[in-house]
């Protein structure tokens, strides 16, 4: 059974219940009974479903947010681990030192050139930026240490390999959109109903109810946007950078 249909059943039994209730407790009502000494429900409805939606916007907004944290996260890590590489194989030969430190620019080079559009556009890695890392890996791994200072510094560099593809493969499943289907479904729809209520209070056609209804229903569009927004964090405006790299590697031209 799939989870829309799971949904539609929930909703549809909910609302059965709820109007089931009603319209049985209306008729053990009296004709006696006077409805104005009631207190009206629709107002309480209406905060209680704002208060509601707003909350749920809230949780949104701060998980997409925190998505696009620890995507920024990621990316620091693989430039830092990189960094750490080159830096490392200070120890090593020259031509060894240089082989690795040639496979490290190339690498960053690549992805901050090449597959960080391909992140925005697809939302995901490409093969290209795995081979290269590939490359680094062998250039540390194949190499045998002839000395105790080089032996000393083999496993540090395993080691960063190691972490600069975790954070790669980190990297690579944040690229796309995170928030599922139904979460949207429930932000729209929360949206439609939440603005839908303003025309349940008898709002007026005054200047000052128009302008706050207007207000109201362009603060909900830009949260939404907002949430939508932060959804890809390498993939929109207000996404996540290469910063690190460019900070970790000044010595390349890469365009920062």
């Amino acid at each position: 059974m799939s989870e829309w249909l799971v949904l539609s059943l929930a909703m549809a039994a909910a609302c059965a219940v709820v109007l089931s209730i009603a319209f049985f407790n209306h008729r053990r009502i009296g004709e006696d009974d006077d409805p104005n000494e009631t207190p009206d429900v629709i107002e309480y409805m209406t905060m209680m479903i704002g208060v509601i939606y707003a909350i749920v916007l809230g949780l949104a907004i701060a998980g997409v947010w925190e998505g696009r944290g620890a995507a920024q996260e990621y990316v620091r890590q693989e430039a830092q681990a990189l960094h750490e590489i080159s830096v490392r194989s200070q120890v090593y030969p020259a031509e060894v030192r240089a082989r690795i430190r040639s496979d490290v620019d190339a690498y960053v080079t690549y992805v901050v050139g090449t597959e960080w559009q391909a992140m925005a556009d697809e939302g995901e890695l490409t093969d290209r930026g795995g081979e290269l890392l590939e490359r680094i890996r062998r250039d540390v791994t194949d190499y045998e240490p002839q000395t105790d200072h080089e032996g000393q510094a083999y496993q540090p560099l395993v080691d960063q390999v190691a972490v600069a593809d975790d954070a790669r493969s980190a990297r690579g499943s944040s690229a796309g959109a995170t928030m599922p289907g139904v979460v949207w479904f429930g932000l729209i729809t929360g949206a439609l109903v939440t603005v839908g209520l303003i025309f349940t209070l008898q709002i007026r056609r005054s200047f000052r109810e128009m302008l706050l209804a207007g207000l109201f229903s362009a603060l909900i569009a830009f949260l939404l946007f907002l949430i939508w927004d932060f959804d890809a964090p390498f993939g929109r405006g207000i996404s996540a950078t290469a910063e690190p790299f460019l900070a970790q590697f000044s010595h390349l031209d890469l365009g920062g």
